[in-house]
């Protein structure tokens, strides 16, 4: 599979020749141009390292929840400080997932 890129929008296709027009903003064939094997190889591993980033960010908003609960709970002061911890290192992780996507996002590392 080759993958073509939209000069217009950087958009990134998957196919043996380029869309007749880029899906996301219209521009014509002639505007996508075939990644060579490096940048394509960027983008293939980039897609696997931003889906982890995102099964990540799933697993600590269900660690937050679970955390909430935890604190509503309020067994005993050790536990609610647990729950505090975690709640507010999801917190902390789950910007700086959201920064390096954005990073991968300006980089053209996102495809």
């Amino acid at each position: 599979m080759k993958l073509w890129k939209c000069s217009n929008c950087g958009f990134v296709f998957d196919g043996e020749d380029a869309p007749d027009k880029c899906p996301k903003c219209g521009a014509p064939k002639e505007k996508f141009a075939l990644l060579d094997d490096t940048a394509g190889g960027l983008v293939t591993r980039s897609r696997r390292s931003n889906a982890i980033h995102m099964k990540l960010y799933k697993t600590l908003e269900k660690a937050t929840m679970l955390a909430e609960q935890g604190i509503e709970d309020n067994l005993d002061p050790t536990c609610v400080v647990i729950f505090k911890k975690m709640q507010a290192e999801s917190w902390t992780i789950k910007q700086m997932i959201k920064a390096e996507l954005e990073a991968h996002m300006k980089k053209g590392k996102w495809g």
